[in-house]
């Protein structure tokens, strides 16, 4: 059983240790099985640029980048469906989040060891009452916190392997982003990288 400490940063809540080696182990095949359905792929930004992470996603919807602008879809850009939410992701949302609607899209990112991802506002979403959970799976990564302007001062905290992280409430629209990740950190996966998920109600 995973032994938990829960911190606050701006606002952010961070569950450390949510998930043992055993519960991730699990989560990481049921992402496997995603990543089946659905394969990674890499987003550009509306000038084309190549975002440094690649992507997938899993529920009613996915969200994708490219020339047309950010935004969700329903199919991957293959023009296959999404494949399902995992039932593991649901415990984990409905244990955390303090919601009472159930996220419709499940957003995999997947960071190699020199990616990142800069500040931002997660603010695609119809209902931004609704919480984003995010999870983290694999090496270990600093993940930098501001306020809802950009110039806003900023804490960072480094994320584990199993700790779960909640922007609710006045950090829903929190700038947030990934500095830098330590290579080889976790012995989740033996060959290196990051798996981030990120649980959302689309609509």
């Amino acid at each position: 059983m995973a032994f938990s400490q829960e911190l606050e940063l701006n606002g952010v809540r961070i569950i450390q240790g949510a998930l043992d080696a055993e519960a991730q182990a699990v989560l990481l095949e049921d992402i496997r099985g995603i990543l089946r359905a659905a394969p990674l792929f890499q987003p550009v930004t509306p000038t084309e640029r190549p975002l440094s992470v690649r992507m997938s996603a899993a529920g009613e919807y996915g969200w994708v980048s490219d020339r047309k602008g950010y935004r969700y879809e329903a199919r991957h850009p293959s023009g296959k469906p999404w494949p399902p939410i995992p039932p593991s992701l649901f415990l984990l949302w409905e244990k955390y989040s303090h919601s009472d609607r159930m996220p419709e899209c499940c957003l995999v990112n997947w960071y190699a060891p020199e990616a990142k991802m800069g500040l931002h506002q997660d603010k695609d979403e119809a209902d931004l009452t609704q919480p984003v959970l995010s999870i983290s799976l694999g090496d270990e990564a600093r993940f930098r916190v501001g306020g809802q302007n950009r110039r806003d001062p900023t804490r960072s905290v480094w994320l584990k392997s199993g700790d779960i992280a909640v922007l609710q409430g006045a950090s829903r629209l929190a700038f947030h982003g990934v500095d830098k990740s330590r290579p080889k950190s976790s012995r989740l996966m033996p060959n290196g990288g990051r798996v981030n998920l990120t649980l959302r109600v689309v609509t």
